[in-house]
């Protein structure tokens, strides 16, 4: 089977990268389209492949900038056409699934999210004020685009990442999909039989959903160390304002991040994520997890706890818990569940969180996928009875 790769862009390796090294490296012969394409930013595998960019990666320095262009990704999308596969398959979280292919071939979306800037994300991305008002045309523009180009006659079948992102693409598309968990890399990540340091660590990709910020300022009035890990447009700006007791190691190497995962006492997560790879990663290096309640958290942790409003616990009834849920996305409600988790951490186990990690490796990801795909692609079975 030809298979044609979609993927919005291929700027660095975040989560939905590592969905893309996964199914890369199952189709090493696949020609892969996105919009822009920096090399050496990737990895072996996806470089590996047939990499077809749109004309705006022609523009200088097109790659830094490319969250500027946003006005232009509908059309950018447009000029990318899939040729001689028999089937197209998208990675996407903004505009991949908008490519044009040819009548008859099937179209699977594997959809990290809907748009989160003009939909789910958008108070995050451009606030309540008069930036919001001025982008109200162009997000409108947008919510009508990308609509369009999610019904059947573009994307035949829709899969999501996580329960969440199924629900939004049921509000704003229209269409059920299926939920297959993303690949984690849970075999090259274990604990390594120490016990835990004394910091909790933030891994942070500093823009706006992310709320490093919510983390940074419920460690202000703490004696706790808090690590962050990471780098990107708000990092700066964060680091000037935070206490002594916080510390920023930049964007640094994989080994040393499972360092990290390995070492710290609770990896903390402020913000909704889609599905969130790097939770299960802190579970299979043996580390529970503060997250909020909300998003891919409620598929992949199982709580001990959840805080609720005023100084209640609303306790889970989980057989092995691999963290606590904080109910709000507040400093007060955060420094609230750190307090709880000093008192009741002792009760997480290390080999049991790595367990339930295990269940969401890459093999299983890829078999479900590939039934997916079999099921989309191959004929139906001729009724009983029927000749020729």
């Amino acid at each position: 089977m030809r298979i044609a790769l979609v993927h919005d862009w291929l700027t660095g390796m975040r989560g939905g990268e590592r969905v893309l090294d996964v199914i890369a490296r199952a189709y090493p012969h696949a020609d892969l389209y996105t919009l822009f394409y920096q090399p050496g930013t990737t990895s072996p595998a996806i470089e590996s492949l047939n990499i077809r960019a749109s004309p705006l990666d022609r523009l200088p320095g097109a790659s830094r900038h490319y969250r500027k262009l946003l006005p232009l990704y509908p059309w950018a999308a447009s000029q990318l056409r899939v040729e001689g596969a028999d089937l197209v398959l998208s990675i996407s979280h903004a505009v991949a699934k908008n490519i044009k292919t040819e009548p008859g071939v099937p179209h699977l979306c594997y959809c990290l999210t809907p748009m989160r800037y003009i939909w789910d994300q958008i108070d995050a991305y451009l606030g309540r004020g008069p930036r919001r008002v001025i982008a109200t045309p162009l997000v409108a523009a947008l919510r009508r685009h990308d609509r369009s180009r999610s019904d059947r006659q573009q994307v035949d079948r829709f899969v999501a990442i996580s329960n969440a992102v199924a629900r939004r693409i049921q509000q704003h598309y229209g269409r059920r999909a299926k939920v297959i968990y993303p690949p984690v890399d849970v075999e090259r990540i274990q604990p390594d039989g120490r016990e835990p340091s004394d910091y909790y660590l933030l891994i942070g990709g500093f823009v706006p959903y992310k709320r490093e910020d919510l983390a940074i300022d419920a460690f202000r009035h703490r004696s706790d160390r808090l690590v962050v890990v990471g780098d990107g447009p708000t990092r700066k700006r964060l680091q000037a304002g935070a206490p002594a007791n916080v510390e920023f190691t930049g964007r640094i190497s994989d080994p040393e991040v499972l360092e990290h995962l390995q070492r710290c006492r609770a990896l903390i997560y402020p913000q909704e994520e889609d599905f969130g790879i790097a939770a299960v990663e802190a579970q299979a290096a043996g580390r529970p997890v503060i997250a909020y309640a909300s998003g891919g958290a409620l598929d992949t942790l199982p709580p001990l706890f959840t805080t609720q409003p005023g100084d209640g616990l609303a306790w889970s009834d989980e057989p092995n818990p691999t963290g606590i849920h904080f109910h709000a996305q507040s400093p007060d409600v955060l420094e609230r569940a750190l307090d709880a988790f000093e008192e009741h951490g002792h009760r997480f186990e290390p080999h049991r969180i790595r367990a339930h990690a295990a269940r969401f490796g890459s093999a299983r990801f890829l078999s479900e996928l590939s039934a997916e795909i079999a099921d989309l692609t191959e004929p139906p079975p001729i009724p009983s009875g029927d000749s020729g």
